[in-house]
């Protein structure tokens, strides 16, 4: 009777053993499935942003993934012109406009640096720069186009629970939009 139970119990560890082993491989092939050919970092040129553009370059290595960085200039706010007159308000004007364009071009600059460095490594990457507001041009952006990862920082700084339960109001629209899986990087 006892020879009897203990066959039955290796019986039962083996089938146990053996079902684990399956699920462990039937893993393995989703995890292998899964595979992100086209990521978008949105990027706020900031190093919040360079962190999740590493965690995205580590996925890529792995996928053989094309990266963009998207990184969108808020245009400048104007202060109220009515009290100028129509030379000084075009002057005014102008100055703003070639603000917002050395910004864009500071802006390019750094992206070509970052884009450079990850291209020596052998990742496919490229970026692009965009004037507006971020959650508007990053929702847009991706419902218009194919990702299968959205890789971001998250800015809010919070303790305690507050921390798990929040976001910031971009990444919070991104996540909201729901067209591809979002990684947050708390930065």
């Amino acid at each position: 009777m006892q020879n009897r139970n203990y066959t039955a119990y290796l019986f039962q560890k083996t089938v146990f053993v053996f079902e684990n082993y399956l699920l462990y491989k039937y893993i393995q092939f989703i995890v292998k499935c899964i595979v992100y050919k086209n990521i978008l970092v949105p990027h706020a040129g900031t190093p919040a942003g360079d962190k999740a553009l590493k965690h995205a370059v580590h996925i890529a290595k792995s996928n053989s993934s094309e990266i963009l960085i998207l990184h969108v200039i808020e245009a400048l706010q104007r202060p109220p012109t009515f009290a100028l007159s129509g030379t000084e308000s075009k002057a005014l004007r102008r100055e703003f406009q070639k603000a917002e364009k050395q910004s864009v071009i500071n802006r390019e600059k750094e992206m070509k640096v970052k884009v450079e460095h990850y291209k020596l490594q052998n990742i496919n990457i490229k970026y692009k720069i965009v004037t507006g507001y971020a959650d508007e041009v990053i929702t847009k952006y991706v419902k218009h186009h194919k990702f299968d990862l959205i890789v971001m920082a998250k800015r809010r700084k919070l303790s305690g629970i507050k921390r798990l339960l929040s976001l910031g109001s971009v990444s919070r629209k991104i996540v909201e939009i729901g067209k591809c899986p979002v990684l947050l990087i708390d930065a």
